[in-house]
């Protein structure tokens, strides 16, 4: 039966979700699970509580741990990252505070921008070990790729290592998807859509209704009129200091929905965070240190919960929307299956560069996973993401080749970046946050 291996499994909730996912699928009933961390704390409470949620399912699948990397992924059919290097503390707060200082705000900042170009720099050496192990030990497995900055990840392994069967996994296009179905009050059963672009960065190129006689319905002019007469969007269901104004007000101006969150999607462009503009951050509802405020709550929620977890005969599980259960189910199975998935655009999307990491609709069956075509994707929309996939571009210049001018000049063209400091501001918090992150950055990219 199929090995999955999970690296960085001390992501306990995260791992816990997959898992579940998986075992309830009664085709993966037997299937291994093999949890790897160097945090080994955290490791143990991992395998408990998958342990009792094997128990809970009534399935057969075995669990076992690992704190050696390469050990864990011998003779894998899955391999599953879903870590973070450096942590929230030090790292994190790190690629918050220093840009504070320079009247730089972000929200979430693991995607482009200052944050996500300096997570990106600490986080692909260690990716590009994994995939290293796995050319060595499991060269056929699959790649699930959970990390942020999920595009810099994407590209940078496809570049060094084009033969590991690897997708980016993000949840934004089906979690999206749902959001706007609630807005709409309409099941998300009755809805179809087409998206693609690039991770945080794609749109909705079609967003329909399913009618009774077997037509389709296209849904974008009541989300228009819904967001003009103030209907949209609805509160949040899970965090009341995210709303969606973000993403509603740019689909007016750019006729079409991101599926990014709108914290996110605030710090890719230039236009809403500014430092001396409050009235901008008041009017969007932007959660300004969002990310931090998150990470602060989950590790108090996630304290509460492991003690309950770890405490409890049995723990009952709610499946989720990510696609992982779909990718291993399909191709252990044969049955079909479509995610929407990132990839190297090896012409999925030919209006973006070669190689750089796309989203788009993807079906998996017995062979593997198969990305679709998307053309013909508006103009306006294609030169908003290469905007993004500039900074991306020089991000894994400089990994690949050893050279740290490009994470100054990544820096340089981040539009929300650019927009606030001025070149010898950017020139220095780059210098600072490359001194400050020295322990957990590559020899070459450390002062």
């Amino acid at each position: 039966m199929a090995i999955i291996t999970f690296i960085g499994a001390g992501s306990t909730v995260f791992t816990k979700n997959l898992v579940g996912d998986i075992l309830c699928r009664e085709a993966l009933k037997d299937v291994t699970f093999r949890l790897m961390d160097i945090d080994l704390k955290r490791l143990i409470e991992s395998e408990i509580i998958v342990g009792k949620l094997a128990s809970t399912l009534g399935k057969g699948a075995k669990v076992e741990t690992f704190t050696d990397q390469r050990q864990a992924l011998d003779c894998a059919d899955f391999v599953v990252v879903c870590f973070q290097i450096g942590g929230y503390e030090p790292c994190t707060l790190t690629d918050f505070e220093l840009p504070k200082k320079y009247g730089l705000r972000q929200t979430i900042a693991d995607t482009v921008g200052i944050g996500g170009i300096m997570r990106g720099i600490r986080t692909v050496p260690h990716l590009w070990s994994i995939a290293d192990d796995m050319m060595h030990v499991c060269p056929n497995a699959i790649l699930l790729q959970y990390v942020n900055p999920m595009a810099i990840n994407t590209w940078a392994i496809g570049e060094k290592y084009p033969s590991v069967r690897q997708v980016g996994l993000c949840h934004s296009v089906q979690g999206t998807a749902e959001e706007l179905a609630r807005d709409l009050d309409i099941p998300i059963s009755e809805i179809r859509y087409l998206c693609g672009g690039i991770n945080h960065m794609a749109f909705y190129k079609t967003f329909e209704r399913r009618q009774e006689d077997g037509s389709y319905q296209d849904l974008y002019p009541a989300l228009r009129r819904g967001y003009k007469d103030g209907l949209f969007p609805k509160p949040s269901t899970w965090n009341p200091r995210c709303t969606n104004k973000v993403r509603y007000e740019m689909m007016l101006r750019l006729g079409y929905f991101v599926t990014e969150s709108s914290e996110h999607f605030s710090e890719y462009v230039p236009y809403f965070i500014k430092s001396d503009r409050s009235d901008l951050i008041e009017r969007f509802g932007i959660p300004l240190d969002e990310y931090p405020i998150r990470c602060l709550e989950q590790i108090e929620r996630w304290e509460e919960e492991a003690k309950n977890y770890l405490d409890a005969d049995q723990i009952i599980f709610k499946p989720t929307n990510e696609y992982a259960s779909d990718i291993v189910n399909s191709v252990v199975t044969g049955e079909p299956s479509v995610i929407y998935g990132n990839f190297p655009n090896l012409g999925y999307i030919p209006q973006l560069p070669h190689k750089c990491a796309v989203e788009v609709s993807t079906l998996v069956d017995e062979t593997g996973l198969h990305p679709t075509v998307l053309h013909d994707i508006p103009p306006q929309l294609i030169a908003l993401m290469r905007t993004n996939i500039n900074v991306q571009d020089l991000t894994v210049q400089a990994l690949l080749n050893e050279n740290p001018e490009h994470i100054y000049h990544a820096a340089m063209l981040d539009p929300h970046t650019a927009a606030e400091l001025d070149l010898d501001q950017i020139w220095s918090l780059t210098r600072d946050l490359l001194i400050a992150h020295k322990d957990w950055l590559p020899e070459w990219a450390q002062i």
